[in-house]
C-alpha cells in the first residue's frame, strides 16, 4: 500500500498535559500536578499508543511531528527522546521532517534545550506570550519578560529554527504600545512569529470575569486596528502573514501547522489529543480521554486512551477542509475540496461575498482566500459557502458546518 495516501502529507501530533501553572486565559487540557507524576508510566502510555495508531494507519511517512501542550519543555530530554524514536520506528520518519517542541521560558535550561536537540527535535516554539512585565503577571505567566529573552537567546544559540508566541489585544492594550512591543519582538525573533489576539474562552477564570465586568478588552474598532498593525510591522519586517495568526520568512512557515491547514493526516497522541486517520480508506476523527491518569489507565488496559473514533462523511470534510483552507493566505485549494468532499462552492456565492469584500478568488490558480476583513468573520463565511455548495464528480452532500477541532 502506499506510505502516504493523503498526498497532504501525515504528521504525528504528541500532547503533553502538565503545566507548572495554568493560565487563566488557556483552555487548552492542561493540569497542574502540585504533588507530581510517574513521568515513567506516562511514557510507556505514550509509546504504547503510538504501536496501536501504527497498526491502525499502516506505513506512513512522517513529515513532522510536533509536541505540544501543556508544557512539553517539563519533559526530561529522555522521554522526548524515547517517543521520538518509537515514532521513527512506528513509521518513517522524513528525512527533512519537522519536529518541534513548545516551550515556556520559565522552564527553559540551556542543557535541556541542548538534551531535545539530541533527542532530534530541530525546531522550538516559544511561549512569550508579552515582552512586558505587567502584561506578563496580568496573563498569569511564571516568567519575566528579561527571562523571555535569555529563553529565545537560548533557543537561538540552539535550534536552527525557532518561533515566539505573543498575544495581544489584553485588557488596556493600545495601538501605541502593541507597535513597540511588536518592534521589540521582530527585533528578537527568527523567522517565525506566532501573533494571536486574546479570546475568551469559556470556563476559564478570565470569563468570569469578563463576565462579572472586571475585565475587558479592546472594542472591534481596535481590536481590527491592532491586526492591521500587526500585518503591516510583520510584512515590513520580512514576515508576512501566512495564516490568520502566523507570520513568517517564506520558507519557514511551521510545516506541521500547514498539514493542519491544507487538511492533511495526522495521529493524535497524547491526553486530550485530536486526530485525522485515513483507516480502510476511509478518514476518521479521532480524540482521546482527556484526564491524564484515566488516558493512562485506558492505554493500560486497552492499549490506547480513544474516547472518539468516527468516520467522517464527505461533507464533513468538506467544512473541515473549507475551514481549515481559508486561514491560509495561499486560499483553499478548490480542487482538494473537490477531492476530499466531492464538492465545489457555487458561482452565485463566491461572486456575492468577493463582491462584500470577504473573499478573493484566484480562478488560474484555482483558489478561494479570505479577505483581511473576511477573516474576522470566518466561520460565516465557510457556513455560507458550504450551504450553497455543488457536486463536483461526487455525491450531493447535505451540509452542515462542524468547529475547527485542531490540535493546540
Amino acid at each position: 500500500m502506499p506510505t502516504n495516501p493523503d498526498s497532504a502529507g501525515f504528521g504525528v501530533y504528541v500532547h503533553w498535559p502538565f503545566c507548572a501553572s495554568k493560565c487563566p486565559y488557556c483552555d487548552f487540557n492542561s493540569h497542574v500536578r502540585i504533588g507530581g507524576f510517574d513521568e515513567a508510566r506516562f511514557r510507556a502510555a505514550y509509546l504504547a499508543e503510538i504501536a496501536e495508531t501504527r497498526a491502525r494507519t499502516g506505513p506512513r511517512i512522517v513529515s513532522s511531528v510536533f509536541l505540544g501542550g501543556g508544557t512539553p519543555s517539563l519533559m526530561a530530554p529522555a522521554t522526548v527522546a524515547a517517543i521520538i524514536d518509537a515514532i521513527g520506528s512506528a513509521w518513517t520518519l522524513a528525512a527533512d521532517a519537522e519536529i518541534t517542541l513548545e516551550a515556556n521560558p520559565s522552564s527553559v535550561e540551556t542543557g535541556r534545550f541542548r538534551g531535545y536537540r539530541a533527542a532530534g527535535v530541530n525546531r522550538v516554539s516559544l511561549g512569550v506570550q508579552s515582552l512586558r512585565d505587567e502584561a506578563l503577571v496580568a496573563l498569569g505567566r511564571l516568567h519575566t519578560a528579561g527571562e523571555a529573552k535569555a529563553a529565545v537567546n537560548i533557543a537561538r544559540r540552539t535550534f536552527d529554527r525557532f518561533s515566539i508566541d505573543l498575544i495581544y489585544a489584553r485588557q488596556g492594550h493600545t495601538l501605541a504600545a502593541w507597535r513597540d512591543e511588536l518592534v521589540q519582538a521582530l527585533a528578537l525573533a527568527g523567522a517565525h512569529v506566532s501573533l494571536y489576539q486574546l479570546t475568551i474562552e469559556a470556563g476559564t477564570p478570565f470569563a468570569n470575569l469578563y463576565a462579572s465586568g472586571k475585565l475587558k478588552v479592546p472594542d472591534p474598532d481596535l481590536a481590527d486596528a491592532l491586526y492591521q498593525a500587526t500585518a503591516e510591522a510583520t510584512s515590513a519586517a520580512g514576515l508576512p502573514l501566512y495564516e490568520i495568526s502566523n507570520y513568517a520568512r517564506p520558507g519557514e512557515e511551521s510545516r506541521h501547522n500547514l498539514l493542519y491547514w491544507r487538511y492533511g493526516e495526522y495521529a493524535g497522541i497524547g491526553p486530550g489529543a485530536h486526530g485525522r486517520l485515513i483507516v480502510g480508506g476511509a478518514r476518521r476523527a479521532t480524540s482521546t480521554e482527556r484526564s491524564p491518569e484515566g488516558w493512562c489507565t485506558r492505554i493500560e488496559a486497552a492499549g490506547h486512551g480513544r474516547v472518539e473514533d468516527a468516520a467522517l462523511t464527505r461533507a464533513e470534510q468538506a467544512d473541515e477542509c473549507l475551514l481549515m483552507g481559508l486561514r491560509l493566505a495561499e486560499g483553499l485549494d478548490l480542487a482538494r475540496l473537490a477531492d476530499v468532499g466531492g464538492v465545489r462552492p457555487s458561482h452565485d456565492v463566491i461572486a456575492r461575498l468577493q463582491g462584500q469584500g470577504m473573499l478573493m478568488h484566484d480562478a488560474a490558480r484555482g483558489r478561494l482566500s479570505a479577505t483581511p476583513r473576511g477573516r474576522f468573520v470566518l466561520n460565516e463565511i465557510v457556513a455560507r459557502i458550504s450551504a450553497r455548495c455543488e457536486p463536483a464528480g461526487g455525491p450531493p452532500s447535505d451540509h452542515s458546518p462542524r468547529s475547527d477541532r485542531r490540535n493546540s
